[in-house]
Order: C-alpha cells, then structure tokens, then sequence
C-alpha cells in the first residue's frame, strides 16, 4: 500500500469533495450501489508520458479507491494506435508506482476488448441502433447540422442486414480507410451533438502494438470506454470536465448492449491547469521531437518523469494534488504552489550540505600553514535525529563571489575591507583586511583574518556579531560540480491559450549551466535519487541522467524563498 501523507487543509478536517458525497450517497442503503465495493479505474492513452495534469486524475482515481477501501484498475486506452507504444506503456508503470500506488493484478489494455466491442457493435446494428455510414468526413461534417437545424444521415434507414454485412467486410479490410464508418442510431435533431448519430467505429490500415495487422477497424473512444468500465465492473467512472456532454453517450452505450453487469457512473471533475506552462501531450511532445527540451524527463517540463529528474517528492506532488481540491469550474493553480509543496516537503527531509556556486577563493592569512581540522555541522535542524557530520576546514576557502564587495552598498554587511566580522558556518568569525586582483581588475582572492576562540561561530567574550553567516568550502577537499538552474519553461503565463502559438512564449532563460561550482567533499559520493539544501542557495538534487563520478551534476528544485502567497 501506498504511504500515508499528511495534508494540511485550514478548511476541513477532513478531506472530502463532491465526488466523496456522491459515491457515499450510491453506497448507503437504498444507493445505487449498496453492499457493492467501490471500484475505479485510472486509463492514461499510451502516447505519452504522464504529466501533473494526469497526475491529478490519477490521484483522484486511486485516492477515492483507497478512501473507501475499494479497488483502482489501471488501464492502457490503446484503441488509437497513431501514436501509441510500449515505451509509454512502461513509463506510466513507473510513474505511478513512484506515486505510491499500485493496482496489484487489475492491469488492463482497451485493446483486450477489441472482440467483445465488436460484437457489441453487431448486437447494436441488429437492434436497429447502428447502421454503416458512407459519408466521408468532409460530407460528415457538411451534414452535421447547427443549432435549431437537424443533421442529416442518407444511410440511416439502410436495412439491418445489409448493415450487418457492411460491418464485417470493414473488419475483413475489404474497403478504403475513411470510407465508411459504424454510427450509433439516435437522435438528428439532439441539442447536445455528441448524440446525433455519433461514429463508433472507422477503418484504419495501421499496425496496433500490441494487436499487430489482426484489426483495421477501430471502436471510438466514446464506444470503447463505457464497455470497458462496465466489463471491469467499475463502480465510478472518474473523468475530466470535457466529457460531461459525453455522458449521454456513454450511459446510452451502457444501457443498450447486454452487458451482465451493473451501468457504472461517470462522474466529472475540473482539470488542473497550472500557470507557465502547457498540458497537451501533442505540444509536449513537439518541445521533444523539436528539440526544445532534452527529452521528456528534462527537468523543466511537467512531466511526472521530469518532475522526479528535477528533485519533486511522492509526497510533494500528492499533497499538491490533495490541497488544490476536487472542483466542477475550471481553474488555473499557480506554479508556484506547487514549489511550495516541494519546500515544505524538503525543508523537512533534505540534507543541508554547503556548495559554492560562484566561487572565489578566500585566504585566512593568520591560519597556521599546514593546519587543518574538521567542524561540526548539523545534517538537518528540522531533524535532530540526523545528527551532525564533519566538515573539513582550513586556510583556504571558497566563498561565493557576491559575498565579497571591495566598495560595500549601504547595509552590506557580507565582506569588505575594514568590514564587520562574519561568521563563517559552523567554524569561525572573520574579518576581511583585503584583496587580489588579476590584471585585469578581477578579484581572485579575499584576505582575511579570524578569531582562533570564535571556533563554533561565537566570540569567546561574548560580543555581538553584525555581519553575515557565511556558506564556505574547503579548498584543499572542495569537489568540482555541475549545477543547472531551471526556471519556468514558458515565460507567458498562459502559453497554451487558444490564440497564442505556445513556441513563441518559450523563456530563453529557463536554463543556466554553471561549471566550475565547489561542493564539499561529503557529496563526492553522492548517488541518486538524493535532494539536498545548499545553505543559504536553495534545495537541489543529483542529477539522475547525467550525474557520475568524477562528474557531479546537480539539478536546483526550488529556490529558499517562497513565492507563493496564501
């Protein structure tokens, strides 16, 4: 089972929404599906990688399971196979076990029911409720009618037989692919169109990964789904606003095909759309296939496989997924609730480690040559069950270079000649005197002496101490790194509105690569998946992909400071 996580909502003890009232009311006495087990079901197309919007579906599908001791299936909606593979199939697996959820043996694919939809398709032309069309789509569009004016059909009164043997010869593959099609016989003049004689299957030459050559005809979405859920026994068919004028269709199907079982409910619910980003699997996959991104799993998109790379939690994204609640209006979640659900998250469970990122070299010129030692620094101040570690320190030091101003600002209380003493962490106070530069005029070297009682960070005497607490690594065991900070991919926060081509929204800095940064030597053996805090710089992970030894890539999370107003 799935780990519990806890969740902080101000408004409710509890966590419920309308769909909870809803399955609570079907389940009580007199419910729909009293005595039942509450049965869900997750079904991802296999043509993609799952992103935080699916993420959201998934945690409703699985989480309503698990808060009513019921069952979740996971399904693979492989009925288009356009664009559909087994490395997606694997991917989503992946994912949501990284979740914390699991489906023990309920595995299913869309395409094991191919027959079974099938024969319910002949069940339907011989009950006079499906008829082949032979419009093409131009004219099937042309006929389709308008608000207040009928669609028209020229084959909807073709007789069942005829019908009959029509449908099989598309599934012998005797005809041209867009040639004929199977509509449902329902209503012309139906205000929702969904109803006017919707398609439920078209021909299609294309080779199905898992099906091979065996079929060219495919059922529609809208056909194949509420069979499916039905077949599984699924109680609440759990979906996206979008398919709530689809509802119709989907209780139609259920209702007039023999299937042995109970007529599941669709229940829908407002997607997630968050802020600086996009969530259509055709335009992530043209930031891939185009080279915009490095791959599905670059730490900048919203995938959940990118999302891991980039240093997100289990937890964090089920807790975002839980807070932003369960809603019928569309909404759009600012990106930066979701970083605060990673801080939250890390500020209890992350290393603190020291990194400079922009180093420059600093000289203790009172610190005996030669000397060194190691000072203790606690692992996790939110955690003292982690402890302490040793880190070595000595004479020369990196130090971030904006730690150092020769001309201070007004305030600056970082190091400058003549400058208040700073505490270096969990060492000493020093007290820069100067520095070095290089012809050019650039510093590459701060001077400074310290206090030898100060070790810890407090002056024997007792004094106060106005600079800053200072970040540092030891230059004699310092390892080099790789750091990349990310940003928002998109720097429009709506890039995925209708009337705007989402390339052009693209935010050219949404990735700096810095080489030559300093780690300290605890890191060198580091291995993924670990996050870590870099004091005072934000909280960072390991690079899955690219990270090796000799070789530390390090990605950044989130920044220290929370953007996110509550």
């Amino acid at each position: 089972m799935s780990e519990q996580i806890r969740v902080t909502r101000e408004e409710t003890p509890e966590s419920r929404n309308f769909i909870h009232a809803f399955i609570e009311e079907d389940i009580a006495p007199g419910g729909q599906f009293e005595g039942m087990t509450v049965h869900t079901r997750f079904p991802p197309e296999p043509n993609g990688y799952l992103h935080i919007g699916h993420c959201k579906a998934l945690c409703i599908d699985f989480g309503t399971a698990e808060k009513f001791g019921g069952l979740c299936n996971l399904r693979m909606d492989d009925t288009n196979p356009a664009k559909e593979d087994t490395e997606y199939v694997e991917a989503i697996q992946e994912d949501i076990h990284w979740l914390g959820f699991d489906w023990d043996d309920r595995f299913y694919y869309g395409s094991d029911y191919f027959e079974q939809d099938y024969q319910f398709a002949v069940e339907l032309i011989k009950k006079g409720l499906a008829y082949v069309c032979e419009l093409s789509p131009e004219e099937f569009k042309a006929n389709r009618g308008d608000v207040g004016v009928p669609a028209i059909s020229p084959y909807r009164d073709r007789p069942i037989e005829e019908s009959l043997d029509l449908f099989e010869r598309m599934k012998n593959g005797e005809f041209p692919e867009g040639s004929k099609t199977l509509r449902a016989k329902i209503d012309l003049a139906s205000g929702n169109f969904n109803m006017r004689d919707p398609v439920l299957y078209r021909i299609r030459y294309i080779h199905h990964h898992r099906q091979g050559d065996k079929w060219c005809i495919f059922p529609m979405y809208d056909f194949a789904h509420p069979i499916q859920d039905a077949l599984e026994g699924i109680t609440h068919s759990l979906c996206s606003l979008e398919y709530e004028e689809h509802r119709p269709l989907y209780d139609w199907v259920v209702s007039n095909i023999s299937i042995p079982y109970h007529k599941p409910r669709q229940i829908e619910f407002a997607r997630l759309n968050i802020d600086h980003t996009v969530m259509s699997k055709r335009k992530l996959r043209r930031l891939v296939e185009e080279g915009y991104v490095s791959g599905w799993d670059d730490p900048r998109m919203p995938t959940l496989c990118g999302l891991r790379r980039r240093g997100y939690t289990p937890k964090s994204i089920r807790n975002f997924c839980e807070r932003i609640g369960v809603a019928k209006t569309p909404s759009v979640i600012s990106y930066s609730f979701l970083e605060h659900c990673l801080r939250e998250d890390l500020n209890e469970t992350a290393q603190r480690v020291m990194a400079v990122l922009h180093p420059v070299k600093l000289t203790i010129t009172n610190y005996p040559e030669g000397k060194s030692e190691t000072v203790p620094v606690e692992n996790n101040p939110m955690d003292p069950s982690s402890g302490t570690r040793e880190v070595s320190f000595s004479r020369e030091l990196w130090v971030e270079a904006d730690d150092f101003l020769e001309t201070p600002v007004p305030k600056y209380k970082r190091l400058f000649p003549g400058g208040p003493e700073c505490r270096l962490k969990g060492a000493y106070l020093i007290t820069c005197t100067g520095c070095v530069k290089d012809e050019a005029g650039n510093v590459i070297e701060i001077l400074a002496e310290y206090d030898p009682e100060s070790r810890g960070g407090d002056p024997a005497d007792g004094r106060k101490v106005k600079g800053a607490t200072l970040h540092w690594v030891d230059a004699a065991t310092a390892v080099d790194a790789e750091v990349r900070l990310y940003d928002d991919l998109f720097s429009d926060p709506e890039p995925d509105a209708a009337d705007k081509d989402f390339l052009t929204c693209l935010n050219p800095d949404s990735l700096e690569v810095l080489t030559g940064c300093k780690v300290e030597a605890s890191l060198r053996e580091a291995a993924a998946p670990a996050n870590f805090q870099f004091m005072r710089l934000g909280y960072f992970c390991l690079d899955s992909k690219d990270s090796r030894p000799g070789h530390l890539v390090f990605d950044r999370s989130v920044s220290l400071k929370d953007s996110f107003k509550k």
